[in-house]
């Protein structure tokens, strides 16, 4: 082989890599991916943080009733078993199907607490997270992301650093929900202006 003839091939392979790695560098930018960590975003907007505090508060009420009435099922427990021995057969049944029914309707009790909380935390949350999507498609149009995925280690196993637009979202809640208190407190201001 002539000089001449592996220049020629060195230029071609050059050039066939210069326009593989341009086409790679276009493919690259037209489609870019990004991740949010969703549950890290909802617990650490201002919101998510209200939210957290006014559920443990109610569960926290919850669940001093429940172990008030579970105290009060034990003491009585405890007082017919002392007692049954000393029961008539028809006492004793009475105070058993008592007991029984105080029993059932803890239970009850306890998976209507544990439904009301449910439901208030998906009151809540709801609300949150609408405005978390949508402040996170107004990102990827900004960003020009083709893709954002939810990163949890169920879904998203390795992501690089600059992929993850969860520090971004959490600041643009915070900003928004400020910006949309201090107009509420300035149209309350004009309203008791005008009255």
């Amino acid at each position: 082989m002539t000089k001449a003839n592996g220049w020629v091939g060195l230029t071609a392979v050059l050039f066939t890599f210069g326009i593989l790695g341009s086409n790679a560098a276009r493919a690259e930018e037209a489609f870019k991916v990004g991740t949010v960590d969703m549950q890290r975003a909802l617990q650490a907007v201002d919101a998510g943080k209200k939210a957290k505090a006014q559920l443990e508060k109610e569960f926290n009420s919850k669940k001093k009733e429940l172990q008030t009435e579970e105290a009060s099922i034990k003491k009585m427990t405890e007082e017919f078993k002392k007692q049954s021995m000393v029961m008539s057969d028809e006492a004793r049944a009475k105070k058993q199907g008592e007991l029984q029914e105080r029993i059932m309707k803890f239970q009850d009790l306890t998976a209507r607490s544990q439904g009301e909380i449910q439901q208030k935390e998906r009151d809540l949350t709801q609300p949150i997270l609408a405005k978390l999507r949508t402040i996170i498609a107004d990102l990827a149009k900004k960003e020009k992301l083709s893709l954002v995925l939810e990163k949890n280690e169920n879904n998203v196993l390795y992501s690089l650093e600059k992929d993850d637009y969860t520090n971004q979202v959490i600041s643009i809640f915070d900003k928004t929900s400020e910006k949309s208190a201090l107009s509420n407190v300035n149209s309350k201001k004009s309203v008791k202006k005008v009255s």
